[in-house]
């Protein structure tokens, strides 16, 4: 089983910038796709982006397009969610997901079997 934890959430004003980051260990990181999550209070969980095996391809919600990034770092078993121009409608918990031995990346949440605890990330307007 693989273990997800999530780090580099908090408070910023709207136009800047965070980076979360997801540390992955009990299993082989560098089979597993990648995926970032997102839910705010009374809302459904949203889909945000997510980054095939090696990293060569990536897929993100249209409403982060352009804003946000991912990478992974196969030798250090971490993905990375680099967040700029932040809008106070991307107030929210922001979690890691892992899909195990799995070629093929997916914006559907029940594709993935692993998930992290969430990190806060709250933009003030």
């Amino acid at each position: 089983q693989v273990q997800l934890v999530e780090s580099g959430g908090g408070l910023v004003q709207a136009g800047g910038s965070l980076r979360l980051s997801c540390a992955a260990s009990g299993r082989t990181f560098s089979t597993d796709t990648m995926g970032w999550f997102r839910q705010a209070p009374g809302k459904e969980r949203q889909f945000v982006a997510a980054i095939s095996r090696a990293g060569g391809f990536t897929i993100f919600a249209d409403s982060v397009e352009g804003r946000f990034t991912i990478s992974r770092d196969n030798a250090k078993n971490t993905v990375t969610l680099q967040m700029n121009s932040l809008k106070p409608e991307d107030t929210a918990v922001y979690y890691c997901a892992g899909r195990r031995n799995s070629g093929v990346i997916s914006r559907d949440g029940d594709a993935y079997d692993a998930w992290g605890q969430g990190t806060q990330v709250t933009v003030s307007s």
